[in-house]
This record gives structure tokens, sequence and C-alpha cells, in this order.
């Protein structure tokens, strides 16, 4: 009995409940845990909870009996995989530097509003007693970075001016709004409101009071930070977002390849699009005469639309959708978020469906070239489609493969290959909608050759056609980035900063369309005419989370 528990499935189930109990963002994802109306503890005494719970959990592995089954050797050795990277991260002190402009601790505390039922009058009391608990919140995190300042680990002065200026959305101080948490907490039963409102008050209050520290204390205090990690950290970084061991010089040269192979393919969709023309000024021409929606509620209903009108037509012939695979929510990204639309996945029992969040950055006309791929990205056939028939694999994988144990570059991988997917079945004939598929192609392939580039402080290669010589650096790489891709100077500054801050995340993409591509083609050469793209896309599918190092490996075998 004893051996019958102690499997590599078993021990990665109980860290996920460990996890779960520790983080109440991670239970309200999964939707776990109902009655708890904590924030995340983003003291270090919560990163060093956390990091504990991976080492227990790790002990336990080394113990485990022998696995001869496939199924627990994967799921062994993910888990050592990923807790090893994890803890790499934590054991260097990357925890007390962790600011940016995306997905940073920091945006934990309101992402978490979004993740948890709004519905019934008890869900908006617990709303109210997670609302109180917002300055316990700041103030865990002011400590970890205060410990931080005093190591002398700190993040580059441009992330926490970022931060700064996400705050002040929050809070209306630079929109002369009440701030988000007070219009959320207005959604709220009548007879709660007067409680929601003073926690919302309280909530704002303590934001505000955290993004004057950033201005009065930490800004100070990373004067001279640099903005590139060096080697060592973006390695580490690296190997926790992709889960491998890369080779950063094979994937600069690479990239370079891939970029001028799609610049040339970019060049002749746009000559379909405005003859004669080239690429930046078709861009512009879509972006002022193409078709675009106004208003935020339009738009909302089109991207709906898109992914709706792509269930419908993959069902049955490219993929098995079926139950609550077909329910997907189109949704506006609140204001001071990431200015990049992203997905939210759904709860392990689908009472909280899949979402799909537009970042407005203030706009209220939307071109729609760039946006039917990139919902293709976010939603169906892409994060939507592989992350919700994970959490329907719970049953039969661990809890861990199909929810915490995610790898970046597995994931993104698979929304970029999705997209490339799409146009291979012929639903980007259309040379607007097809250059805009193009478009954010390059975005990714820029993303590796500049992320890689500014922090390993390489230069630009000859005949690249672009500064040939000269070292990257913030400013070059958003000059490549304006001359390359169609993106309006918010968003590429929004990019750039994220790529600095978060090193090494945002090259998975590429790399990990590169694997299932990879993958794919083997599969392919390996079954010859027997080859069934729908059979070896739910055999994709069903896997569970995997690292770069065993993807391609693994789809080949498939």
């Amino acid at each position: 009995m004893a051996d019958e528990l102690n499997t590599p499935r078993r021990i990665a189930d109980a860290h996920v409940a460990q996890v779960a109990a520790l983080d109440p963002l991670v239970s309200a994802r999964l939707g776990l845990h109902p009655e708890d109306d904590r924030q995340p503890d983003l003291s270090p005494d919560g990163f060093d909870a956390l990091a504990d719970a991976a080492r227990r959990t790790l002990t336990a592995l080394d113990a485990a009996s022998p696995a001869p089954e496939p199924v627990e050797q994967t799921c062994a050795r993910l888990l050592r995989e990923r807790l090893t990277a994890e803890l790499a991260v934590h054991d260097a002190g990357d925890n007390f530097r962790q600011l940016r402009n995306v997905n940073s601790p920091l945006h934990k505390v309101r992402r978490i509003f979004h993740l948890r039922p709004t519905a019934a009058e008890d869900d908006w009391a617990m709303t109210a007693r997670r609302l109180r608990n917002v300055p316990r919140a700041l103030a865990g995190y002011r400590a970890t970075l205060g410990e931080g300042i005093s190591r002398g680990l700190l993040s580059a002065p441009r992330q926490a001016e970022a931060c700064r200026a996400q705050l002040g959305a929050w809070t209306g101080q630079d929109t002369g709004t009440a701030g988000w948490f007070a219009e959320f907490a207005a959604n709220g039963p009548e007879r709660l409101r007067p409680e929601l409102d003073a926690a919302a008050r309280r909530a704002t209050a303590a934001v505000a009071a955290f993004r004057d520290w950033l201005q009065d204390v930490y800004l100070p205090a990373a004067d001279g930070t640099p903005d590139a990690v060096g080697r060592e950290r973006y390695l580490r970084s690296a190997r926790w977002a992709t889960g491998a061991d890369l080779d950063p010089a094979e994937a600069y040269a690479w990239a370079w390849e891939e970029f001028h192979r799609t610049a040339a393919e970019m060049r002749r969709e746009a000559g379909r699009v405005l003859p004669g023309a080239d690429v930046l000024t078709t861009m512009t021409h879509l972006n002022e005469h193409g078709h675009a929606v106004e208003g935020e509620e339009a738009v909302r209903d089109w991207l709906q639309q898109i992914m709706d009108e792509a269930v419908a037509a993959l069902d049955g012939t490219h993929f098995d959708l079926s139950g609550p695979l077909r329910r997907v929510e189109s949704r506006i990204a609140p204001p001071g978020t990431s200015p990049a639309p992203y997905y939210v996945g759904p709860s392990l029992d689908f009472s909280r469906p899949g979402r799909t969040y537009l970042p407005t950055l203030g706009r209220t006309v939307f071109p729609t070239w760039q946006l039917v791929s990139t919902w293709y990205h976010e939603g169906v056939p892409g994060h939507h489609l592989q992350l919700a028939r994970r959490a329907g694999l719970a049953g039969r994988l661990s809890r861990y493969q199909v929810t915490i144990g995610s790898v970046g570059a597995d994931t993104e991988g698979w929304a970029l290959y999705a997209e490339r997917l799409m146009d291979e079945l012929g639903f980007l004939t259309d040379p607007a909608r097809r250059l805009g598929y193009l478009d954010k192609q390059m975005l990714r392939i820029i993303r590796v050759i500049v992320d890689i580039g500014m922090h390993l402080e390489l230069t630009v290669p000859a005949g690249a056609g672009f500064h040939p010589g000269e070292r990257w650096t913030p400013g070059l790489a958003t000059a490549f980035m304006a001359a390359h891709h169609g993106s309006p100077a918010a968003r590429r500054t929004g990019e750039i900063d994220r790529y600095l801050g978060w090193p090494g995340q945002a090259i998975g993409y590429k790399l990990g369309e590169r694997a299932w591509l990879q993958g794919r083609e083997a599969a392919r050469r390996r079954h010859g005419a027997d080859f069934d793209l729908k059979v070896w896309h739910t055999a994709a599918l069903s896997q569970g989370a995997l690292g770069l190092d065993d993807l391609a490996e693994s789809l080949a075998a498939l």
C-alpha cells in the first residue's frame, strides 16, 4: 500500500494541494477552496514557504518507488525539472527583484478578483474581505523588494517606472476616475455596497501608497541598475521559462534566418494589399483605411464571433471540440494591465470558462487585420483548446501536469503553431489578415533576437540590414521593432519593458513553435501515408505539460 501511494503522480498531486493551500491565486485559478478570502503572501516568508514545499516534494520524489509506466516517468521528469528550475530562481534571490510590467507578484493582487465567482451575494461578501486584505499583500511585497534593496538585488528603474505607471491606472490617479477597485466593487449587490465601497477605498489607498513607495524609495535605490541581466541570470530564467538548457548563440542565429525569410514573405503579402507599397506603408494604410471595429463592446463581440466561428469550423474536422471546450469568453482587459492580449484558463470543474482579454491601450477604434490570428492564438485552436483540454484530463494525468506544471514555451509554442495551422488550413487567405498573421510571427522572431541580444549584449550581425556591428540596447531594440513590426508606440515600449523584466520568457513562443513543427514533421515522416493530423493533434494535446528538452521528441513518437 505504501508503494502505491509513493508514485510520481501521487507526489505531484500532493504538491498541487500544498501550493494551492499556500497560494490563494493558485487555488482560485483551479477553482479550489471557495471559502478562501486571502490575498497571496508576497513577503519573503511567503516565497520561502513555496520553496520549502518544492524541496519537500523533491525529497519525496527521490524516495519514490521506481516508475515503470511511461506516464509516471513523464510525470516524474516534469516535476523534477520544474521544481529544480523554480528553486534555482529562488535560491539565486531573483524573487527579491521580480518587478516587471507583466505577470509579476504585484499583478497577482488584482488578478485574483478575476478568478473568483461573483454571481451570489456570498461571493461578494468574500470579495469584500479579499479587498480588505490588499494592504497586507502589498506590505509583504514591499518587504520582499525592500530585502532586495538591502541585498543589492534590484530591478532596473524602467521596470519600477512601468509598474508605477500601471498603478496610476489602478487607482484612477492618472485617469481622474475612482479607480479599478471602486469600479469593480460597484458591481456588487446593493445591500453590501457600503462594505464593498469601504474595502475598495482601503485597497485603492494601499495601492497609491505602494506607488508612492516605488517613486520615493525604490526608484532612487535602483538608479544605475542595468537593464541587461547577464548570461548567468538569463540562462537560469530561460530554463524556468522553456524547460530546456538553451544554446543562445544557436537560437540567435536561427532567429535571424527566420527574420529574413518572414520579412520577404511580408513584402510579398503587402504587395497583395497595396501594390507597390512597402510593408510599413501598407500597415499604416490598413490601420487608417482597413476594416475596423469601433467601441469596446463591439470589438469584444467581434472577437467572440471569431472564436465561435473557429469552434464551428474545426470541430469534427481537425479537432474534437465538445462540452466545455466549446465555451470560451471574450473580454476587455482592465486598465493598467499588460499591453498584450492574454488568456486565462478555466477552473478544473469548468465553472469558470476560459477567457481571452484585449487591452485597449486607450483606443476606441480597433483595426482588425492583426486581431484575427491573435485570437486564433489566444482562443481556438490556441491557448483555450490546449489548456481547457488539459483541465479535462485531470482524471487521467496528474493535476500537476495539467495545471501548475505548465511550461511557457510549450503552451506559447502551441498557440503560435495554432496560428500557423489556421494559415495552412486556409483561414487566412484574405491578404490583410494574412499580413497580420505574418506580422505576429515577425513579433515573435524579433523577441528571440532582441531578448537574447539585449541581455547578453550581443552585436547585430553583418548582413542584417539594420545597424550591423552595433551592440543591442533597449533603444536599438525599440527602433528595430518599429522598423519591422506594425505595433503602436505604447505597445512597443511595453514589449521591450517586458523582455528586459522577464528575461528568457519571450523567446519561448518561437522556439516552442519550432519544437511543435519539428515534432509534427518527424511524426509525419514516420507514419507516411497513414499520418492523420486530427489523430496526431488529439494525442499531442493529451500529453500534459512538457519542456522543450522533451517536447519535439515526444511529439515525434506519437
